[in-house]
């Protein structure tokens, strides 16, 4: 598996420590880290990694070597550090469940899947620093097992309260 690049990892690295240390810190110019090529480039990276379907433009990863990826992401960035990026609208694709209703997935298209891995590459160095150790869900580094393993933990511990939410089709009422 290939890493990020030494310099975004000590740029994410610096930011981190700067939200860690400094709860009243408030971040200005993230936009220039997020449009930088390095982040863009693992961005995609990611994205390709993780596969999936084309969004609304058809465009496909295969499409997008095809063309040029260096030409895909130089067009990203200009959008970005120019202002004139906007999202495209997502591609609705219903999956049937076995109930008979259908689950709607909104797929977006690569452009906006590596600006949307951008963000979250920096933004991630900051939120990581105020989450709660203890918080498991959509993580860096974290899995069901670890969860699984702090629960064990906790019971040996004699710990007994639990906190359960039930989440099921919040998001699908936007």
């Amino acid at each position: 598996m290939t890493k990020a690049s030494s310099s975004l990892q000590e740029l994410r690295r610096r930011i981190y420590r700067k939200a860690k240390s400094d709860k009243t810190h408030r971040f200005w110019g993230l936009s220039v880290h997020i449009a930088k090529s390095e982040t863009l480039d693992e961005a995609y990276r990611i994205a390709k990694r993780n596969g999936g379907a084309p969004g609304i433009d058809g465009l496909s990863f295969n499409d997008i070597e095809a063309s040029g990826r260096t030409v895909f992401l130089a067009e990203i960035q200009a959008d970005l550090k120019t202002g004139r990026y906007e999202p495209k609208p997502n591609r609705k694709v219903e999956i049937p469940k076995s109930n008979g209703k259908v689950r709607v997935l909104q797929v977006p298209c690569i452009r906006d899947r590596v600006v949307q891995g951008a963000l979250k590459l920096i933004l991630e160095a900051v939120f990581e620093a105020d989450f709660c150790p203890n918080s498991y869900g959509f993580r860096p580094k974290r899995s069901p097992h670890r969860a699984l393993a702090e629960v064990r933990r906790s019971v040996l511990r004699r710990m007994s309260t639990v906190v359960d939410v039930d989440l099921s089709r919040y998001l699908d009422h936007t």
